[in-house]
């Protein structure tokens, strides 16, 4: 039974998506229901963008910190499905949209989808867990005790023979 229940829901969704638009249209008119639904995209629209910036910079603070951005990644899915019900026509997916676009109840959503997700972070030496930009500069000892690396592009590297020609065909293989 569980696996039909998104089957299901996809198919009354759009019956109550128009029962709605009939009793909405018989209510205030043909022209003011167009008007509303317009109104609902616009608001979507500028809603992602505005909350959309909060949520990549809360984002970015927390891989800058080294903090978990897992909350905040979660947040930002239900924002852009809440924009994406908010431009779509209709008024029940609207009322889903508006409610998504408040941080409590996405915060409800957190804490039901957080048990089921695995976010997998970088580690970091100390037993701490993390994102990191790159190697702090009092951590690189280790790393240049190894082979350094020199990372070229294929037109800045080219194959000599020991007569100082240059094969093209050498370019690509390895020796």
């Amino acid at each position: 039974m569980r696996s039909l229940t998104i089957p299901i829901l996809f198919l009354l969704m759009p019956l109550a998506e128009i029962a709605a638009f009939i009793f909405v249209g018989r209510e205030v008119g043909v022209g003011m229901t167009l008007l509303l639904v317009l109104a609902s995209a616009i608001v979507g629209a500028m809603l992602l963008r505005i909350q959309g910036f909060g949520v990549l910079r809360k984002i970015q603070q927390a891989s800058q910190t080294g903090a978990d951005p897992g909350r905040q990644l979660v947040h930002g899915v239900m924002i852009i499905v809440a924009a994406f019900l908010l431009i779509i026509p209709g008024f029940i997916s609207d009322i889903i949209g508006l409610l998504l676009f408040i941080p409590a109840v996405r915060d409800i959503g957190w804490s039901i989808v957080k048990n089921r997700l695995t976010i997998v972070t970088t580690g970091m030496t100390g037993g701490a867990r993390g994102f990191s930009r790159g190697p702090e500069p009092n951590r690189d000892e280790g790393r240049r005790a190894g082979p350094q690396i020199i990372d070229l592009d294929d037109d800045e590297f080219s194959r000599t023979d020991s007569r100082g020609r240059t094969d093209p065909n050498e370019r690509d293989r390895l020796k």
